[in-house]
């Protein structure tokens, strides 16, 4: 199945990325004598922002995505969303975090996107093995016994991950702010396989 179909005639901007060996902060070198601190990954991120910056181009886009989607995707660092669904910069809005889910923030994100910016469709995508599954909501009693004070959020756990999709689905359709809650598809994304499963809303 393909999700999306390019049909506009704007130009987009093809991007070249290269990846970068990452290492932690203590197997980098440090930074000559003199220098603040130690190199650290941000260090490099800087670093490599800079080489990106000198062959950049604007592009000439705006803030609205060219597909009219909003991504809604779990945070984990597994997941390349562009080279899985195929997207180039400038096509969505991607909005992530721990477990994909539909939180409030989210359905903030998503509103902005639809009324100022012009987004229709939402894709909801989760995956497999994700690290919610193997925490509960006794996460937020521990940070309580920590630090002394109890975390306003709840930590959004779930077992089924299946039946997750299908609540943030649910929670997306219901939603009282978003103008357009008709194409609204959730899926499971494979790790190992790279493939998405799409998830029946009933």
């Amino acid at each position: 199945m393909t999700l999306f179909f390019r049909s506009h005639s704007r130009p987009i901007a093809h991007v070249t990325s290269t990846v970068m060996g990452m290492t932690t902060s203590a197997s980098v070198p440090a930074r000559p004598e003199g220098a603040i601190t130690d190199n650290t990954v941000t260090d490099r991120l800087v670093e490599a922002n800079e080489r990106y910056a000198a062959a950049f181009s604007d592009p000439g886009m705006d803030a609205r995505p060219v597909l009219h989607v909003a991504v809604v995707a779990c945070m984990d660092a597994r997941l390349d969303l562009h080279a899985a669904l195929g997207l180039e910069l400038g096509d969505c809005h991607t909005i992530r975090n721990a477990g994909g889910v539909v939180t409030d923030d989210v359905i903030r994100s998503l509103t902005i996107s639809q009324r100022k910016l012009g987004t229709r469709s939402v894709v909801l995508i989760h995956h497999t093995g994700c690290g919610l599954e193997a925490i509960t909501e006794d996460f937020r009693t521990e940070l309580e016994m920590e630090v002394g004070q109890r975390p306003a959020w709840a930590v959004e756990a779930f077992r089924d991950v299946d039946q997750d999709v299908r609540q943030s689905m649910q929670r997306v359709r219901t939603s009282p702010f978003l103008l357009h809650a008709d194409d609204v598809r959730g899926f499971v994304f494979d790790v190992k396989t790279g493939l998405l499963r799409e998830i029946d809303p009933a």
